[in-house]
Formats: C-alpha cells, sequence, structure tokens
C-alpha cells in the first residue's frame, strides 16, 4: 500500500503545501480536525505515520491512512517530496521525539511539532502556524522560495561561463588523458545527491582503466599506483573535477555545497554512514563542485574516522548558514584552496 501512495503523491501537482503527519491518536486526530475546520489553509494531507501497533495507533483514520511506521515515513518522503512533517506527540514523550528527530531531521523538509499535542502554554512568538494552527518549529528547510531560485540561477549562469573560460585547460587535459593511457577521458561515478538520490558524476579520468575503482572501496593514497602521472597531477589540482560543471548544467550539482561522496567510500575500513551520526544531513541541499569544508582545508584523503566527521561538521554549518553571499565567498577562496594539496592524491 506504501508504494502505490508514495507514486500516487508523487505524480500529485504542487497547488498545496504537502503534509504527513507522524504519531496517531487522539492528539493527531485533534490536529487533522483543526486543519479541516481551517477554510484558509493550504496543507494537504497525505497520511499517518506511527511505530506503535496497538490500540493507542488505529490502522487507520477515518478519512486518512496508516502508511507505516518511521522508516516508512522516511522513505515516503525520499520519493513523494513532502513539504512539511507535523509531529503529533506530547513533550513527555520525549525518547518519541528524540528518535523521530534523529531520522526525520536528515531530510530536506519542515518539521513543525503540533501545539495542540502538548498542554503546556508558550510565549505567542514561540508557535508558527499551519494555516490557523499553531505549532513549534523543530527543524526547517535550508533552502527555499526566492532564495532557491536565485541559487538555480546563479548556478547556471557562472557554471556555464566558467565552461567556456576553462575550456583551453580541459581540452588540454582531455589531450593529454589520451596520449597517456587506453581508455575513456571521462569516468562517471554514482554518488548520493539532494535527499539521497543517486546521480552519476563526471570527472577526468585520473586511474588506468583496468585499475579504476567506481565504488571508492579503497581510498587513494600517496604515490597510488593505480593513478597515472597525468592523473597525478590533476588530481593535485582538482582539474579533474572540472567536468563537474556539466553536472550543475544538468541540475544535479550546484557549484557550492557539500561535496558529493561515492556509495561505499570509507574512512579506516568505516563506511562514513557508519561513522558520522546524521551523515545524511548533507544531503538536504544539492550538492558542490567546491565547499565550505574544501576552503577549511578538510579536502583529500580520509584516512581517520575524525576526518570525515570534521568534513561534515563544516557541510553542516554551511547548511544552517546559507547564503548567497557564503557562495561568493567560497568560491573566491577555492583557488587559493586548492594549494593546499598535502591531503590530495
Amino acid at each position: 500500500m506504501l508504494a502505490a501512495f508514495t507514486r500516487q503523491w508523487a505524480r500529485q501537482g504542487r497547488l498545496n503545501r504537502r503534509a504527513i503527519i507522524f504519531g496517531g491518536g487522539q492528539p493527531c486526530d485533534q490536529f487533522i480536525a483543526a486543519i479541516e475546520n481551517d477554510q484558509d489553509s493550504d496543507i494537504q494531507i497525505c497520511g499517518i505515520f506511527d511505530e506503535r501497533g496497538d490500540e493507542r495507533a488505529p490502522d487507520a483514520h477515518p478519512d486518512y491512512p496508516k502508511l507505516g511506521n518511521l522508516d516508512d515515513l522516511v522513505d515516503f518522503v525520499r520519493n513523494a517530496r513532502v513539504d512539511v512533517v507535523v509531529l503529533t506527540l506530547p513533550l513527555s514523550a520525549e525518547d518519541r521525539l528524540t528518535q523521530a528527530m534523529r531520522k526525520i531531521g536528515i531530510l530536506p523538509v519542515d518539521v513543525r511539532l503540533s501545539a495542540s499535542s502538548t498542554k503546556l502554554r508558550f510565549r505567542p512568538r514561540t508557535y508558527s502556524h499551519i494555516g490557523n494552527v499553531p505549532v513549534i518549529d523543530l527543524a526547517d528547510k535550508p533552502i527555499t522560495d526566492w532564495n532557491l531560485i536565485a541559487k538555480w540561477a546563479f548556478d547556471k549562469l557562472v557554471a556555464a561561463l566558467a565552461i567556456v573560460a576553462l575550456s583551453p585547460i580541459m581540452i588540454a587535459t582531455a589531450i593529454a588523458i589520451r596520449l597517456e593511457s587506453r581508455g575513456p577521458i571521462f569516468f562517471r561515478q554514482k554518488r548520493y545527491g539532494f535527499n539521497n538520490e543517486l546521480i552519476e558524476v563526471y570527472k577526468f579520468r585520473s586511474m588506468y582503466t583496468d585499475r579504476c575503482d567506481a565504488n571508492a572501496s579503497r581510498l587513494v593514497t600517496k604515490d597510488d599506483p593505480r593513478v597515472t602521472r597525468v592523473g597525478r597531477i590533476i588530481r593535485k589540482t582538482s582539474i579533474d573535477e572540472l567536468p563537474q560543471l556539466i553536472n550543475v548544467l544538468r541540475g544535479e550539482l550546484s557549484l557550492v555545497g557539500p561535496r558529493p561522496h561515492a556509495l561505499h567510500a570509507k574512512a579506516a575500513d568505516t563506511l562514513y554512514d557508519d561513522a558520522v551520526e546524521g551523515y545524511s544531513a548533507r544531503h538536504r541541499v544539492k550538492p558542490g563542485i567546491t565547499g565550505w569544508a574544501q576552503i577549511n582545508g578538510w579536502r583529500g584523503e580520509t584516512d581517520t574516522e575524525e576526518k570525515i566527521r570534521k568534513r561534515v561538521e563544516y557541510d553542516l554549518y554551511y547548511i544552517e548558514n546559507w547564503s548567497l553571499m557564503l557562495d561568493l565567498y567560497i568560491l573566491a577562496r577555492t583557488p587559493f584552496a586548492l594549494f593546499k594539496t598535502d591531503n590530495a592524491y
């Protein structure tokens, strides 16, 4: 049933804000009733999720289906592009709230706690509203509305100009790769993009064709025999990343954002997702060619868990403090950061 509803809501138009509810029972019923009684509300409820299966969380609301548990909620948001998740849980349910936010907080959605779920009353400025229904803000989409349009336009314009300006370097690199070793000029690799979607990222090939590691299951180290002579130069200078300007034009990458990582990338033999709690929160925005972590020295080899934790720390800072001026600052600093090649192999 969940798969069918996911496809249905993925096809629906975007006239209203799509909402899903986590938490069943009476608090959920109260929130739904308040929304339905608000004629000015632009909220369209898709369904209800609850991890409980007893009488406290009935299988279905009279008008809305129960679609699954917390993990099902995450999958639904990934595929159906929900706008807001409303938690209809009491503040006293601290463990459930903590567990829910640990998983929902990594998603690119607004997260709200229904104020009707608690008898506590705070100052008016504590609340925002969904229609006329008071809620408490727990998390916001990092980039929305006109900011999203401005970043999109900035990416497209600058990427197009950069391809033209850097075309001599890109052509020379392509010729050098072709002359040194057999195989394709470009290397394509699956990586996680916005909202954990799989994207195919372009790079100039820096390894011998028969030694390429599409899954990044093994870190590139100093004097790695898999890397060609041309490859060492273009990896040190990050010239191998220039084809990702094509990904920007295709809408898969941004110029600035957390760097996209390969599916099986590891730090000290530990997958990134296992090494850092909340790692996927990096995917709340579109990944970038360069980022806040890179200009602050966290680029290149990740041979320890501490290095990937620091990268994620800087990535999350960027997400929480994004502005177009910050993007411009990062782009301006990037050429200078490329001179620091201690960890770039």
